[in-house]
C-alpha cells in the first residue's frame, strides 16, 4: 500500500530538487516540451521508504516510488539522488521497468527503460535496458539511449555503445 512520505530534515530541498530534476531530466529526454503550468504544481512523492545520508550526499527512495508534478510521473523501484553541498549531482532510477509519462502540448509522451542515469553536470540523460521513448504514436527503442540536453541530440544502439539496433516507428501525419 503505498504511504505519502512526509519527511522532517535538515536540508528541506532534498526532495524537490531531486524530484524536480528526475522528472525535468526524464521527460525532456523525448523531443517536446512540458506542459508549462506543471512547474507550478505541487510536487508528490510516495515510497514504502526513503534513506537520507547527509554525510555522504545521498538520498535513497524504495519500494513503489511514484513521483509526480502536474502531468509529470515517474514510477520506479528504487530512486537515488547523489549530492554535493545540497545540489543534485546524479540521479539514478532503477526498475521493472522505470516508466515515466507527460502531458506536452505535441501530445503524451511515455518512456521507460530497467536503468535511468542522469548526470546533471554534463546534463546526459541514459536510458539502459530496454529503453523505450513514445510520443503519441512514434517510437524509439534500443538496449541504450542516451540524450544530450545541451545539444540538443539524441543517440542509442551502437552510436550510444549499446549492443542493439535502434527501432523507430514514425506514424505518417493525417491527411
Amino acid at each position: 500500500m503505498y504511504r505519502k512520505l512526509m519527511l522532517r530534515t535538515e536540508s528541506p530541498r532534498l526532495i524537490p530538487v531531486g524530484f524536480a530534476a528526475v522528472l525535468a531530466v526524464l521527460l525532456a529526454a523525448a523531443p517536446v516540451m512540458a506542459l508549462e503550468s506543471d512547474r507550478d504544481q505541487p510536487i508528490e512523492l510516495v515510497a514504502d521508504s526513503v534513506d537520507i545520508d547527509e554525510s555522504k550526499g545521498r538520498s535513497i527512495y524504495k519500494g513503489d516510488v511514484d513521483l509526480s508534478q502536474g502531468s509529470m510521473r515517474l514510477l520506479a523501484d528504487i530512486v537515488t539522488v547523489h549530492q554535493d553541498k545540497r545540489k543534485p549531482t546524479r540521479i539514478i532510477a532503477e526498475g521493472r521497468p522505470v516508466k515515466f509519462r507527460q502531458q506536452s502540448e505535441q501530445g503524451p509522451v511515455r518512456g521507460e527503460a530497467l536503468r535511468v542515469e542522469y548526470e546533471v553536470n554534463s546534463e546526459n540523460l541514459v536510458l539502459k535496458g530496454n529503453a523505450v521513448l513514445v510520443q503519441n504514436k512514434d517510437s524509439m527503442r534500443s538496449d541504450r539511449i542516451v540524450y544530450d540536453r545541451v545539444r540538443s541530440v539524441v543517440k542509442a544502439g551502437a552510436a550510444a555503445k549499446g549492443k542493439q539496433r535502434v527501432r523507430i516507428s514514425i506514424e505518417p501525419p493525417p491527411k
